[in-house]
């Protein structure tokens, strides 16, 4: 488990009560939604194991997504398409994703934390931690959430589009989703301003 820092018990002699840690999962690959989450933990949860989701293995991730949602006192998932991607780029499609996060929350938080540099608009105040994920206990816990939905909604992929072998790379852009990119040309769910410098050879 991470030693993580005590953001969330700061704010709360502060006196705010529901804290939500938030984060997102999905802004580099080529094809997909990307997802966020909002978590709101309960005060004193010590969660075995929680820690950043990009340092845990997926059946870890999949044991922590379920102990996460039982324990949370609120938690959301969210997504923007990729429609909306190519509309308003990934950075603002990756905000909007985090906002419908928070604004899900039942009941509602009073304070976010977000992972990163920047931050959505909310109707709540808020502010960023740079690596939150592996220094905030609640962004962890969301960057977990938003992860495996997503990793969940690509396999769902693989079986609609079998070609591209999303179950294997999930929409990243390795060695194998280009050569299938190559021969079989984008899907509905690929992102076409990710792929404008890719050499296809179509």
């Amino acid at each position: 488990m991470a030693a993580f820092e005590p953001f969330e018990d700061t704010l709360r002699r502060q006196g705010k009560r529901l804290i939500c840690g938030v984060d997102e999962a999905g802004r580099g690959p080529l094809a997909g939604p990307v997802f966020a989450a909002a978590v709101i933990l309960p005060e004193g949860i010590e969660i075995p194991g929680l820690d950043d989701s990009k340092k845990l293995t997926e059946k870890k991730r999949e044991v922590l997504f379920d102990l996460i949602r039982e324990q949370a006192v609120a938690f959301a998932i969210a997504a923007a398409d990729v429609a909306e991607i190519e509309q308003i780029n990934i950075l603002n499609a990756a905000m909007l994703a985090m906002r419908r996060s928070v604004e899900q929350l039942d009941p509602p938080a009073d304070y976010a934390l977000i992972d990163g540099n920047r931050l959505p608009e909310l109707s709540i105040p808020a502010e960023w931690i740079i690596k939150g994920d592996a220094r905030c206990q609640s962004v962890a816990a969301a960057s977990i959430l938003a992860k495996v939905a997503r990793d969940r909604y690509m396999l769902r992929m693989a079986e609609a589009y079998p070609q591209y072998a999303f179950e294997k790379h999930k929409g990243y852009g390795t060695k194998l989703h280009y050569e299938r990119l190559r021969e079989f040309g984008p899907s509905p769910i690929h992102r076409m301003s990710f792929l404008k410098k890719a050499d296809l050879g179509r």
